[in-house]
């Protein structure tokens, strides 16, 4: 496959798995654009949360493991424990599929169980069973096709990292395109045509993999990998990404606000009429894909300029970088918030922050976790990244209590500490991601 340059010097198979994952981030950033203000504006309401099936036992749990909650510290914790199943479960779908059934078939399950997921959503009562759908396709789907973006490139092939940089933005477009679609249908119709929407588009993500099959790479997993002499260093290698997720959980927490309080809190405090028309709050999450887009389309030519003088900044000092500019964007808000009618501007430059920092950042770990990880685990490992984007959700989940205590200008300016110490977690564990890859 690697010298497939078929498709803007990269292998073809890279237009199918991004215009999948197009069609799944549609949905996911539908789910996610709607979700909380789901839960606060009707399923958490006397009325509604009496006829979700099994809710009550649920909440329970919950109370029993963080304590009793407010309807919107609960509506935030279970954003952010979606969110970090969501991205948990790839762990297990990554073994599986290393193990026993292979990426392609694991990939078709994933996105089978999410068009289910989003379609239950239509119903109150199945909210929790829906939840449970997204959740195991997800783990089937998400790190299996990162995997598969690496599993196109053979070793040493320095278009690796562009590679998952031009996948990132184009699954952006489904970013961007959701909240137009299912956050207005949300907003101005009800709830349950957005959702709906969203499981629309994990069926045309079925399509277009399923039709888009023949230039996938072959599955590269324990079972059928040929045999090779032991690797020495392979624990290390294994030790050396577990040790680069470190900071990018700790950045990731604190980024994850902006799809969980920022749009509860935008909705009731954020001026957001232009030229006389009130634009949706989730519309927000929409210039966040067109954002994320922008700071890959900064990164890859920084990236690129360094290279070719021999000094691209390796995984930390990347990771590094890209907790800053998390922390940048936090601390504006924390600069600008105000208790009413506060202004489009910085929201909108948070998200453009945000986005550079996601530009350094997420093809950077992906890029590391399929090139480092010994042969016979890449997807696990790849997976494993994910999975650290998973945990940084649930982190983000739980720091949503303090918001109410703290106030917007507070809770920004702890979401701004917050990645600070990404960055200098990133700095102090450098040396020994160095130490532990050389040969």
């Amino acid at each position: 496959m690697d010298e497939d340059t078929a498709w803007f010097g990269h292998p073809r198979g890279l237009a199918v798995l991004s215009a999948t994952q197009v069609w799944e981030r549609f949905s996911y950033f539908g789910m996610n654009a709607l979700l909380g203000l789901y839960m606060v504006g009707q399923l958490l309401k006397a009325g509604h949360v009496e006829t979700v099936l099994g809710f009550r036992a649920f909440r329970s749990v919950l109370e029993a493991l963080f304590g009793p909650m407010t309807e919107l510290a609960l509506a935030a914790l279970i954003f952010g424990l979606y969110g970090g199943l969501f991205n948990i479960m790839p762990v297990v779908g990554g073994w599986l599929a290393d193990r026993y059934i292979g990426q392609r078939r694991a990939v078709m399950a994933g996105l089978l169980l999410m068009a289910a997921g989003h379609l239950a959503m239509a119903s109150e009562a199945l909210f929790l069973l829906a939840l449970a759908l997204l959740v195991s396709g997800g783990g089937l789907l998400v790190g299996n096709l990162y995997a598969q973006v690496g599993n196109l490139y053979g070793a040493g092939d320095p278009r690796r990292d562009r590679g998952y940089s031009v996948h990132l933005i184009a699954l952006n477009i489904g970013a961007f395109a959701a909240p137009l679609v299912c956050g207005t249908l949300g907003e101005r119709f009800g709830f349950h045509w957005g959702f709906t929407a969203a499981g629309i588009g994990m069926l045309i993500g079925v399509a277009t993999y399923w039709f888009g099959r023949a230039t996938l790479p072959p599955d590269i997993s324990l079972a059928t990998a040929a045999p090779t002499p032991r690797d020495p260093h392979a624990r290390r290698r294994i030790l050396a990404i577990l040790i680069a997720t470190l900071p990018y959980i700790v950045a990731i927490a604190s980024a994850m606000q902006a799809y969980n309080i920022v749009i509860i809190w935008a909705e009731a405090t954020m001026d957001r009429t232009v030229f006389g028309f009130e634009a949706p709050v989730t519309w927000l999450l929409t210039f966040d894909g067109l954002a994320t887009i922008i700071g890959v389309a900064l990164t890859i030519p920084i990236w690129s300029r360094l290279a070719a003088r021999g000094r691209e900044p390796g995984i930390m000092a990347k990771l590094a970088v890209g907790s800053l500019s998390v922390a940048s964007a936090w601390g504006l808000m924390a600069l600008t918030a105000t208790p009413q009618a506060s202004p489009l501007l910085p929201v909108l430059l948070l998200y453009l922050l945000l986005g550079i920092g996601y530009g350094w950042m997420l093809p950077s770990i992906h890029a590391f976790a399929s090139s480092t990880a010994p042969l016979g685990t890449v997807t696990t490992m790849v997976s494993v990244a994910v999975m650290a984007f998973g945990l940084g959700n649930i982190g983000s989940g739980w720091l949503g209590r303090f918001y109410e205590p703290l106030g917007a200008t507070g809770f920004f300016a702890l979401l701004a500490a917050i990645g600070v110490g990404g960055a200098l977690l990133a700095a102090v564990l450098q040396p020994v991601v160095t130490r532990l890859l050389k040969p």
